[in-house]
Order: C-alpha cells, then structure tokens, then sequence
C-alpha cells in the first residue's frame, strides 16, 4: 500500500527508492543551506558600512528583481538544452562570485558587493527553472510528484532556518569570511551531485541546437505566452507568486527588526553581535515557519487540485494575521511566533501553485512556465522592497510596514477567489 502523498511516509519512500531525485534533493539541501548561512552576514555588512535600510533593500532588489529580465532567456535556455547541464554550470559559476565578496572590507567596494549579488542572481534565475521543472522528469506520477514537491518545500525551510541561525553563530564566532567561505564550498558540492543524476530529458530530443541568436529570439518566448493565454486556469495560477510578492518587504524589515527591535543579548554579546544574532532567530524563524506549512498542508491536501487551491487562498490569509500580529509583538519571541505563522502560510502559497502549474504544464513548456512564474513574483517583490526601505529611512518604522505587509495580503486572497470560477466544469 503506497504511503498518502504528503506524509512522511511519502517522503521517505521517494528518498529511498529514486536515487536521482534523491541527488537533486541533497544537492538543494547543501545548496541552500550555504544561501542562508552567508544572507545573515551580507545584511549586516551593508548596514555595519552604510548604516541605511535601503542598503539591504537595494541588496534584496539586486537578488530579484534581474530574474524578471533574464527569465525569458533562462525559459529559453532550459527548455533548449539539458537543464542538469543548466544547472552544474549555474552552480560552479556562483562558487567564484561568492568567493569574490571576500574582498568586500570596506564602504568603497559596496558596489563590488552589488554586482557580485546581480551575478549570482543570473546564475540562481537559470538554476531555479531548470531544477523546478526537471523534478517532474525524475518522479513516477503524480503522488511521487507531489512528494518531491512537499520534500523539496521542507527542505528549503529548514535550510533557511539552519542556515540562518548558523550564519548569524558562524559569523559572530569566526566572522563573515568563513560564511562566504562554506557558501562557495556549498555550490561546489552540489554541482558534484547533480552530475550523478542519470535521466532521459526528453524535451532535448528534437535535437535542434542551441545557438546564441537564439538567447535574443524571442519567437520562444511568445510561443510560451500563447500557450499560457490559451489556458486561462494556468494563467490565473501563473501570477499566484506574484501576489505572493506583494509581502516582499519583510525581506527589509525582518533584518532591521532582528538587528534594531530584537537583538538577542546585546549586553552580552555586543551590539554588533547581539544584532546578527537578532537578524538570525527571525530569518530561521521564517524557515521553521517554511517547513511546518507544506508539512501540515500538504498532508491535507496530498494531490487533489481542487484542495491545493483553496490552500491557497487559506495561505494568503494566514500570512496576513501573522504579519499584522508581528507589527504588536512585545518581544522576540512573540515575534518569532508570528513570523513563523505567517511563513507558514506563504510556504503552503509557494508549494501548493507550484504543483498546480507543473500538474497543468506541458514538459516541453516547463522552463518558460517556470521563469514567468519566478520572473511576474520577483517584479512584484523588487518594486514592494524599494518601496519599503525607502519608507523606513524616511521615517516609517518597521512596525508599522510590518502591519502593512499583513494588510495587503487581503488584495490577492479577494482575486484568487474570485478566479475560482474558472475551474468550474473543468476535469482534474
């Protein structure tokens, strides 16, 4: 008797018996572990050298907001060649961006911290797509699918919360060097991983070559955008990520809180420290939040689509009570329920459209379907987080943005129900 898609049962079953998702699953495991752990020691170099909250602002736009531009290339690029190729070159690219930001000491290379965060972004905008939409390649049907979905979603939320927290401790103990240094060793690793996957890519087989006119032809593109606009459903569940990027700005005010609001000892450890030791219990908290929503809703929902949907909506409203009942946490562990609450719902967002876009997706269009849904997310979460930290050095405090963040969850909830009409006499 097959475990229920969703459950631990499933999880394991998957990881025991598929040996090539299992290597992509410990290559995103080492991979985004190393992500997090070096996140904690940016932010607080930039505010350690510049003092303002639109230095981590500018930072976090410089890691989205360019995935908006390049995803019709990176769609373009992972549905032309091997996305396993794709992904050990997007890897091994950013082990040697990472490395460069050891150089950063002083306020003079901030902007050498910048570009190297835009190039690591590219790299991350052909990374991501190509690992979304391969999972479909090496999973047996729908119920395995499912499995890799919710196990892939847990596994981002513990790398975020472990990472976090062992940023914030590594940083503080070693200092940021040895963060920036097990963040190159991470992609390393894992494009080492990824080459033990053996799969048969089928979408590689009109074995038509890629050249480099064709990074700048935009003929694939639209012929993606027709395929999406014919099908209404997968449109509507297409712009559910950029809703979700309406609640961008707590990427500003999560490390401004962590640092200024909640620093974790400070008499003890120092200002300095006891700030990044702030900034880490809030991130991790994001990622414990992460893990117990899909963990818990995907349980709930297993591969019924009908379910998914309205998981949805619950998650966009989940996220708005947790974020407006952070803006009255009285201390930091009140904060870190909320954030926890309010990640939960907005990890159940994330898995629960990924799933139904690769459930209605053909193979062939995957890598385009994949980076428009990255792509509309991150447009809508740059604009929100220029927004916010221009706002907070202006004044507003991160109280008062974070009650905001929670307000605006209302507006996708209202559209996501209302498009639920569209899947009226439809077969799932």
């Amino acid at each position: 008797m097959s475990a229920r898609p969703g459950s631990l049962g499933s999880y394991w079953h998957i990881l025991r018996t598929n040996r090539n998702y299992r290597l992509l699953w410990m290559a995103q495991i080492i991979s985004e572990m190393g992500d997090w752990l070096y996140a904690v020691a940016i932010y607080s170099l930039l505010l350690d050298l510049t003092g303002v909250a639109n230095s981590i602002s500018l930072a976090v736009v410089l890691q989205v907001l360019p995935q908006f531009f390049i995803g019709p290339m990176a769609g373009v690029v992972n549905d032309r060649i091997s996305r396993k190729t794709v992904m050990i070159a997007a890897d091994l690219a950013r082990a040697v961006i990472v490395l460069g930001m050891l150089t950063v000491q002083t306020k003079a290379g901030v902007p050498f911290l910048y570009l190297l965060l835009l190039l690591e972004t590219l790299m991350w905008a052909f990374f991501e797509p190509g690992r979304t939409a391969l999972t479909p390649a090496l999973t047996n049907g729908d119920s395995e699918l499912a499995a890799a979905n919710g196990l892939s979603s847990m596994t981002w939320s513990v790398s975020l919360a472990l990472g976090s927290m062992a940023g914030g401790l590594i940083a503080a103990a070693f200092g940021r060097g040895a963060v920036f240094g097990l963040n190159a060793a991470s992609f390393l690793i894992s494009a080492m991983l990824l080459r033990g996957i053996r799969v048969h890519e089928t979408h590689c087989d009109s074995g038509k070559p890629l050249r480099g006119a064709d990074l700048f032809d935009f003929s694939p593109f639209l012929e993606g955008a027709r395929y999406v606009f014919r099908n209404p459903c997968l449109l509507t569940t297409l712009l559910v990520k950029a809703g979700l990027g309406l609640m961008g700005a707590h990427w500003v005010f999560l490390p401004l809180m962590g640092e200024r609001t909640f620093p974790v000892a400070p008499h003890s450890f120092g200002a300095q420290r006891g700030g990044m030791l702030g900034m880490s219990v809030l991130l991790g908290a994001r990622g414990v939040g992460a893990l117990l929503g899909p963990l818990i809703g995907g349980y709930w929902a297993g591969k019924d689509q009908q379910r998914l949907r309205q998981g949805i909506l619950a998650g966009f409203a989940v996220i708005g009570t947790g974020y407006i009942a952070l803006s009255r946490a009285p201390d930091v562990w009140a904060a870190v329920a909320t954030v926890i609450l309010a990640q939960a719902g907005a990890s159940v967002v994330w898995t629960f459209s990924t799933m139904l876009l690769q459930f209605q997706t053909e193979d062939r269009f995957r890598g385009r379907v994949f980076s428009a849904d990255f792509g509309f997310m991150t447009l809508t979460m740059a604009v929100v987080i220029a927004i916010g930290g221009s706002a907070i050095d202006l004044g507003v405090s991160v109280r008062t943005l974070a009650f905001w963040t929670g307000a605006i969850a209302i507006v996708p909830a209202l559209l996501w129900l209302r498009a639920q009409r569209l899947w009226k006499g439809t077969h799932e």
